[in-house]
């Protein structure tokens, strides 16, 4: 079979680059980018890129992990969190509208099967796609907004079942297989559950007890595909194990820590999933099927937002809330893509029927941010008078603030809600950034200016008024975020002030040469603070205090940072520990300066000598060493035998 060769994979990677650059410019969704690169490199058009069985199947784990993140997010309270109507809704808009597709599919001559499979396709939406632009016009808190995210997440959690039923249809098994299979699914879930709590928890403890990342990343790629490959050996498909494997995992105190080690593996499977997506699509076919094309896009469009309208007008909602919500979710999803395509691999769906299907969800989602921008006047073209947005006579108050000074703030959870108290009583306007959508609709709700989206999205930071902020405050502790979120706002800014908060100044070097301004650690003002307590209660005069906490802050904590001095050669703090030696007279070390022995080299750093009964703290590279002298060292346990080893023996 052939193979994909360097220069295929080069050109792949180059075209990508390209395509979504350009479609981010246009602000449109990335999942379009890589369909289009898959269309015009694929088979039927420059025939860069073979269909290969390989790469379908990397595209189908791409599916896997997606389902993988879906089931690491639910939960109970998420489901509560949604609210009983929402919950309602979005059962009756999954389930109406997928009954008027297994309608129209029967009359066009389709199986029950292909039909209840096309039902679910069209009942999806896309999340990704809406929100940004809801975000956009300050309506993400409104109302519509909030019921177009809850039924969009709730659609999410419903596609589980539809792909689950993928494999059980194409095996042709009779009328009582989806019954096996919905008792299938249930028993995998309850030993998913079980497992989870009883077994994986402690086993994940012990992998987090080794303190290696690629064996923490590694294992969790077991369990993932393990889980998947249990449940398609049993007759289920790969994304519904990915599923329950995601359950299973966020039983544990580790669920956020997974979500960040799986996401670049997600990301790039998704990508090369909807890139195949496109490889598969045949222009030849679609210019012959062009009225099926435009059938479905209307479909998806119009008789999808009716039915999304109807449920809501019979749930006493207004007529504009009804219409604009309606207008959020009238588009595909890429759970709808998921569907037909794993149904296509199976053989259930021949190119006549996926194709035009594909194709109308992609093109409906490239035009759903533009239908979302001229909601309003969509709903007068229907009769409906838009309520004016508070404040009526004025422009959306986080645009507002976004043209005038004022502070961004990188993330509103505690520190970054502190933080805006504490402006607000100096009367200091601010717009925050924060990603969950929880969050956001609370934060909206209570009246502070919050905008929904990632802090390193260029876009965004320019939504916050990135070029007219007198300060940039980035509250959250991860330290790759950080570093990524400050590269891309010394691309936007040169010269605005960057506050960083930090879990410890380990990377305190690193985050000042990436544009910080300032960072602040947690564990060294605690520490500061506690010092500064201490004294005022062993009596020390109060000016005494204060002068001392100012002048180890002046000194940029030159007295505290000893043992995180060389951020760059030394191991994670939580890896490390303190060891104290006494050199012998007969030691090797004695008589030598720290410059000579270069312990850092090794690992280890000299934050202390104590001679004489007197401590001195972070000696100088010229210091010499003496008999009976007492190192206080720092570093990795193997580190600290091999540098005990050196400083007793002669190198």
């Amino acid at each position: 079979m052939e193979g994909l060769s360097l220069l295929t994979v080069l050109i792949l990677i180059a075209a990508t680059v390209f395509t979504l650059a350009t479609v981010r410019r246009l602000h449109l969704p990335p999942v379009f980018g890589y369909v289009l690169v898959g269309a015009f490199l694929g088979p039927a058009a420059l025939a860069v890129v073979p269909d290969l069985e390989q790469v379908r199947l990397l595209a189908e784990f791409g599916v896997a992990f997606l389902l993988f993140t879906l089931g690491l997010d639910f939960s109970i309270p998420r489901l509560r969190a949604l609210g009983f109507s929402v919950v309602v809704l979005g059962s009756l808009q999954v389930v109406l509208t997928t009954l008027v597709v297994v309608a129209g599919a029967l009359l066009l001559g389709s199986t029950p099967g292909v039909a209840l499979l096309l039902g679910g396709a069209v009942a999806m939406s896309s999340t990704a796609v809406m929100a940004p632009q809801l975000a956009a016009q300050g309506e993400l808190t409104g109302r519509h907004g909030s019921l177009a995210i809850g039924i969009s997440v709730f659609q999410d959690i419903a596609v589980v079942p539809f792909l689950a039923l993928v494999p059980v249809l194409a095996g042709g098994a009779g009328p009582a297989a989806p019954l096996r299979a919905v008792l299938l699914a249930m028993v995998a879930l309850v030993i998913v559950l079980a497992v989870g709590h009883w077994l994986l928890r402690p086993f994940m403890r012990e992998i987090a007890r080794a303190r290696l990342a690629e064996l923490f990343t590694l294992t969790v790629l077991l369990v993932v595909l393990g889980a998947a490959f249990v449940t398609h050996a049993v007759g289920l498909s790969l994304a519904l194990g990915a599923f329950l494997a995601g359950l299973m995992l966020a039983e544990t105190e580790f669920r956020h820590r997974v979500e960040t080690d799986i996401r670049p593996f997600r990301d790039l499977l998704l990508g090369l999933f909807f890139i195949v997506v496109g490889i598969s699509l045949d222009f030849h076919v679609l210019l012959q099927l062009w009225p099926y094309v435009l059938g479905s896009l209307l479909l998806l469009t119009i008789a999808k937002s009716a039915i999304i309208a109807g449920v809501l007008l019979r749930a006493r909602e207004t007529r504009e809330t009804a219409i604009k919500t309606a207008i959020a979710l009238g588009q595909g999803g890429e759970f709808g893509i998921a569907i037909l395509t794993v149904a296509s691999q199976r053989a259930l769906m021949g190119p006549e029927v996926v194709q035009p299907m594909l194709t109308a969800i992609v093109l409906s989602m490239a035009v759903n941010p533009l239908l979302i921008r001229h909601s309003d006047a969509i709903a007068r073209r229907l009769g409906v008078t838009p309520a004016p947005h508070p404040p009526a006579a004025g422009p959306d108050p986080v645009v507002a603030t976004a043209q005038r000074d004022h502070v961004v703030i990188c993330g509103f959870g505690r520190v970054g809600q502190n933080l805006g108290r504490i402006l607000e009583e100096e009367s200091i306007e601010y717009l925050a950034i924060e990603r969950d959508h929880e969050t956001v609709r609370v934060a909206r709700e209570a009246g502070d200016p919050v905008i929904w989206g990632d802090c390193g999205d260029p876009a965004i930071l320019g939504m916050a008024g990135l070029s007219h902020a007198n300060l940039v405050v980035i509250t959250l502790p991860g330290r790759d975020e950080t570093m990524r979120i400050l590269a891309n706002i010394r691309e936007q800014s040169s010269d605005a002030p960057v506050l960083v908060r930090s879990r410890d100044d380990t990377h305190l070097e690193q985050m000042l040469k990436a544009g910080a301004t300032e960072v602040v650690p947690e564990t060294l003002e605690a520490s500061l603070m506690l010092a500064s307590h201490a004294l005022t209660l062993l009596h020390v005069p109060i000016s005494r205090v204060v002068r001392k906490v100012q002048n180890i802050r002046g000194d940029r904590y030159a007295i505290l940072r000893t043992v995180f001095r060389d951020a760059d050669r030394m191991p994670d703090p939580e890896q490390a520990e303190l060891q104290t030696i006494r050199l012998p007279a007969e030691a090797a070390a004695v008589d030598k300066s720290l410059g000579e022995l270069d312990l850092e080299r090794h690992g280890v750093i000299v934050t202390a000598i104590r001679r004489d009964g007197i401590v001195g703290r972070n000696p100088l590279p010229e210091t010499l060493l003496r008999a009976q002298d007492v190192l206080v060292l720092f570093g990795r346990p193997e580190d600290l035998e091999h540098v005990s080893n050196l400083l007793f023996t002669a190198s």
